[in-house]
């Protein structure tokens, strides 16, 4: 894959906060925030991968560029629509089909009661518009796409692997021809000789129609496979952005580097990260930099001051007041 610039974004995301209430009243009341002022964007042809721990927002940044969840604050473009904020909901409708979600457990995203025909025409269903036979041609016609025969469409989700119940997953996000895809920890639920057939269908889908994708996992593994550039997260913040070559030989951000040290290697078995502890209440978050508690390379500022997400060289942004002047 090619190395992409903001010039070609086909999303657009900016100052995006997302709070939630936890419980109280008036001056008890209690807001957590799981995502904190997260700015990116994602070109056309794109796959921005997105990592962090459990707990770090990924999952919640992926339901609000799609919709399922609102923004507290911040604005989200897409094709230059903005669909957060006032009149979003309505410009959200006029764009949505060129959104999809594939979720992590591909048994819960479908009604077990549904035939596979019926759960990858859901889409064409609520747009509307479709004649019964054009409907049917186009289940078959996505079947095929994702490796599947069209005879499969009179069956049920139960009577398939989880491999095959992803890729159904697939086709139904593929039946309005989207141009944005969140893929929520998509292969996580599937065993590694699957989650190589399913990235590899994931990319050549990309080739194949232009497709975009953010792509939310834990595993960095998976991570490199498929991602252009990659953003790690932090307690709901974003810590460094960078080209996924580069992010990965020579990491900046003290917690990039406590991730990429963690990956388990034949050679030398498990690595411990550097980084103890757990990441802070987002109740109570820290005055300075969140990573502090647990940062080996903390000074003085980063407990009174939160650094900002900055360009360093082109292309890689960090936060973090190591690469501040």
């Amino acid at each position: 894959m090619k190395d992409m610039t903001t010039d070609t974004a086909i999303i657009q995301v900016r100052n995006l906060t997302r709070d939630f209430d936890v419980g109280g009243k008036g001056r008890g009341k209690r807001v957590l925030r799981a995502v904190n002022d997260v700015s990116f964007d994602v070109a056309q042809g794109e796959t921005l991968g997105v990592v962090g721990e459990s707990g770090s927002g990924k999952s919640t940044i992926g339901r609000m560029l799609v919709g399922l969840l609102p923004a507290t604050s911040g604005r989200i473009d897409l094709f230059g629509e903005t669909i957060t904020g006032d009149g979003g909901r309505r410009a959200l409708s006029r764009v949505r089909h060129k959104l999809q979600f594939v979720f992590q457990d591909p048994h819960a995203a479908m009604n077990p009661r549904m035939r596979v025909s019926d759960v990858i025409a859901e889409p064409i269903d609520v747009r509307g518009g479709w004649s019964r036979k054009d409907r049917m041609d186009r289940v078959h016609e996505l079947l095929e796409t994702v490796g599947l025969a069209r005879q499969f469409a009179d069956r049920y989700p139960h009577e398939f692997s989880g491999g095959q119940r992803q890729r159904i997953v697939i086709a139904r996000a593929l039946a309005l021809d989207p141009s944005f895809v969140v893929c929520d920890e998509a292969v996580a639920a599937l065993d590694v000789s699957m989650q190589a057939q399913v990235i590899n269908l994931l990319m050549d889908l990309q080739d194949k129609m232009g497709l975009s994708y953010l792509f939310i996992a834990h595993d960095l593994a998976v991570v490199r496979a498929v991602s252009t550039r990659i953003a790690v997260l932090y307690a709901g913040e974003i810590v460094e952005i960078a080209p996924k070559r580069a992010l990965y030989e020579v990491p900046k951000h003290p917690y990039t580097k406590a991730l990429l040290e963690a990956i388990p290697r034949p050679e030398a078995g498990v690595r411990q990260p550097p980084i103890r502890g757990e990441v802070p209440s987002l109740l109570n978050r820290p005055p300075g930099c969140t990573l502090c508690p647990r940062c080996p390379r903390a000074f003085d500022r980063c407990r009174v001051e939160a650094p900002k997400l900055r360009e360093i060289e082109p292309g890689r942004s960090v936060a973090c007041h190591l690469y501040e002047d």
